[in-house]
């Protein structure tokens, strides 16, 4: 996927969540200005990130990570890194934060498609300015029978939480929107065995 690519994956989510066009229009206008916007180094506005909410193949339940820097609950993702491609981005950060291996994206079908967008800031911390990450969110299936193996010196824990632990333990309005998202494509795109 290259910067054209994701414009237009980003045309197609407009499509579906008119009510997000400002939003949208602030990662399009990072695109569209900054040749280095998938680099980390973009300080001004920010840079673009890719992260993923990640269901259990079998139970439905959700993996977040426990981040050691933000000490907060999170769906995993990380920096583009250069890379273009946010899907493989996601699901790069995705194997590499929690050791699984095997995951999908969803919907299987019609090819990919984004599950939500955000833009965040990021406070200053030692050499780095404050900063925006302008996140593309991804649906990613994989099995918990799997052992996760956590990333120590980014993460505290990495762990599954039940649709109902989501609802009762986190109040970010981010966290819920994907949770409500992915609920809706899990009507549509039924996760589970096949």
């Amino acid at each position: 996927m290259d910067r054209e690519a994701l414009v237009g994956l980003l045309d197609r989510y407009e499509t579906r969540h008119r009510d997000e066009g400002s939003t949208l229009d602030r990662i399009r206008a990072l695109l569209a200005e900054r040749e280095d916007a998938f680099q980390r180094t973009c300080f001004a506005p920010g840079h673009i990130t890719s992260s993923a909410w990640i269901v259990s193949r079998e139970s439905g339940a959700a993996l977040f990570t426990h981040h050691r820097k933000l000490e907060r609950w999170l769906q995993l993702g990380g920096h583009a890194d250069g890379e273009t491609d946010v899907l493989a981005s996601a699901l790069r950060e995705a194997e590499e934060e929690s050791g699984l291996t095997g995951f999908r994206a969803l919907p299987l079908e019609g090819g990919p498609e984004i599950l939500d967008v955000d833009v965040h800031e990021i406070p200053a911390r030692k050499d780095e300015p404050a900063h925006e990450h302008h996140d593309i969110r991804f649906l990613l299936e994989v099995s918990d029978a799997q052992p996760i193996v956590r990333q120590e010196r980014e993460s505290k824990e990495v762990r599954w939480f039940m649709p109902a632990e989501v609802q009762g333990r986190f109040d970010e309005e981010s966290i819920l929107r994907m949770a409500r998202k992915a609920a809706d494509w899990g009507a549509r795109f039924p996760v589970g065995p096949r």
